[in-house]
């Protein structure tokens, strides 16, 4: 199924996720954002407080919270919530809206070609 989005010249095959192993999931270190309104969801799912979310899963990065990563191995780290093995996100079913949104973020509506190399799933 070809999803696309308006004021973006790609559209998005997710069907390829399965094929690609988790790119979007893996690579150099940055922000996997989470937002106040969803950190409840996930304490929910996880069924765990506050603080042990805070103390295993994510950390405040100015006035926001990220995910933790994991670190692979020299500059290749991967989201907490990614798991190896299967090549899946273990929170699918809450992950994020930065996550859900993938790959239509504004960074990529001028200049795919970044995305080209990291996405199978995107076809122009």
């Amino acid at each position: 199924m070809l999803i696309s989005k308006e004021g973006f010249s790609f559209r998005f095959d997710a069907s390829k996720c399965k094929e690609c192993g988790g790119k979007c999931c893996i690579g150099k270190s940055g922000n996997i954002w989470i937002t106040v309104q969803e950190i409840p969801r996930l304490m929910q799912f996880l069924n765990i407080g506050f603080d042990e979310l805070k103390d295993k899963y994510i950390e405040k990065r100015g006035y926001r919270f990220s995910i933790k990563e994991v670190k692979i191995d020299e500059d290749n780290y991967r989201c907490i919530f990614f798991d190896m093995d299967t090549k899946e996100c273990s929170i699918y079913e809450i992950r994020p809206i930065q996550c859900r949104t993938f790959p239509f973020w504004n960074d990529f509506k001028d200049d795919i070609s970044y995305l080209k190399d990291e996405c199978i799933g995107v076809i122009e």
